[in-house]
């Protein structure tokens, strides 16, 4: 199974492809998409939204994985992470890649077996499981890739009788 692993944001959206070869975790690729900070809100999201899509036309995930954020404090961030993210997962329905969301403590309870995990142990987690020679960076990515392993994670758990 091949999963694209989503980290929304509007400044930086980090992806991370992850495939599971019989057990056997492969990173295919992985990086970020940047937008312009001084652009309008719409001509980033549209940057974001034609990103994702060319993401999705070259190395056709079987499903995605996105990480579902939560604000208590900065409103405006916020919403900007929520726009972002509604554009991810209006490009993933467009090409009809069935969409798994998972919250932060979902993630590092499937990586690490432990929900509220600092982040550098997930991170030192993604990079073990997909035996890379370091860290991937920005964290965006690193979170995008954690996403995706827990979803595989899942995934395995779901096919056992």
């Amino acid at each position: 199974m091949r999963v694209l692993g989503i980290d929304p944001g509007i400044a930086i959206t980090g992806y991370g492809l992850v495939e599971d070869r019989a057990g056997d975790l492969e990173a295919l690729a992985y990086g970020d998409i940047r937008t312009p900070a001084e652009e309008p809100l719409p001509l980033r999201l549209r940057r974001l939204y034609e990103a994702i899509r060319a993401l999705l036309q070259h190395y056709q995930p079987d499903v995605a994985a996105v990480e579902r954020v939560f604000f208590g404090r900065n409103v405006t961030t916020a919403f900007a992470v929520g726009q972002a993210r509604g554009v991810a997962l209006l490009a993933l329905a467009q090409a009809e890649i069935p969409v798994y969301e998972y919250t932060p403590a979902d993630v590092k309870q499937a990586l690490v077996g432990y929900g509220s995990a600092p982040k550098a142990q997930i991170q030192a987690m993604v990079r073990m499981l997909l035996r890379l020679p370091e860290i991937p960076r920005p964290d965006d990515v690193a979170d995008a890739l954690a996403v995706a392993i827990c979803h595989l994670n899942h995934a395995r758990l779901s096919a056992m009788p």
